[in-house]
């Protein structure tokens, strides 16, 4: 059976009728600065299948900003086994588009983890750059590295800077909110 999508507005009617229940697949950072109502946190990063309340009589419905994290997180469901699986098209982006309500966090947050990460190797890899013409080419090893890096995470969907950088003091709220 393939994976099923709905649009906001049958999601909101689903919601409102107590006939659904939904899954959120972003990271914590993005869910604690805004949620669809009633929202659950699954990240997507950390996704198991089992950890997906079972239907009894309600439909699970995933989400995520845009919908193309929630299809994949809806296609290793159907993978482990399940019966049904329901996505949002458009995910939470297009919940807002809909004009439906959101919960926002109350306090300021810091800029979410992958900003972060693009922020720090970006600057690094400038400064190595700069570095390598003003002073040595060997700071072209600190580019390569981050480089590296970035390769590893885009391959394996595993980021060490993304996972160091969630324990940074600035990042606490997020990580003691999951």
């Amino acid at each position: 059976m393939p994976v099923t999508e709905i649009d906001a507005a049958t999601l909101r009617s689903w919601l409102e009728a107590g006939s659904a229940v939904i899954i959120d697949v972003r990271e914590p950072d993005e869910h604690a600065a805004e949620r669809i109502p009633g929202s659950r946190l699954l990240p997507l990063s950390r996704f198991d299948p089992a950890q997906v309340p079972p239907s009894d009589g309600v439909k699970v419905v995933l989400h995520c900003r845009t919908g193309r994290r929630s299809a994949d997180a809806a296609a290793r469901l159907l993978a482990s086994g399940r019966a049904e699986a329901i996505h949002l098209r458009g995910g939470i982006e297009a919940w807002k588009a809909a004009n439906y309500p959101v919960e926002r966090a109350a306090a300021k947050l810091p800029l979410p983890i992958m900003r972060q990460v693009q922020i720090v190797a970006g600057g690094t890899v400038l400064l190595g750059s700069i570095l390598a013409y003003l002073i040595s080419p060997l700071f072209l090893l600190l580019t390569g590295f981050f480089g590296a890096g970035l390769l590893f995470a885009g391959l394996t969907g595993t980021c060490g800077m993304a996972t160091m950088l969630r324990y940074m003091p600035w990042n606490r709220a997020v990580r003691q909110s999951r």
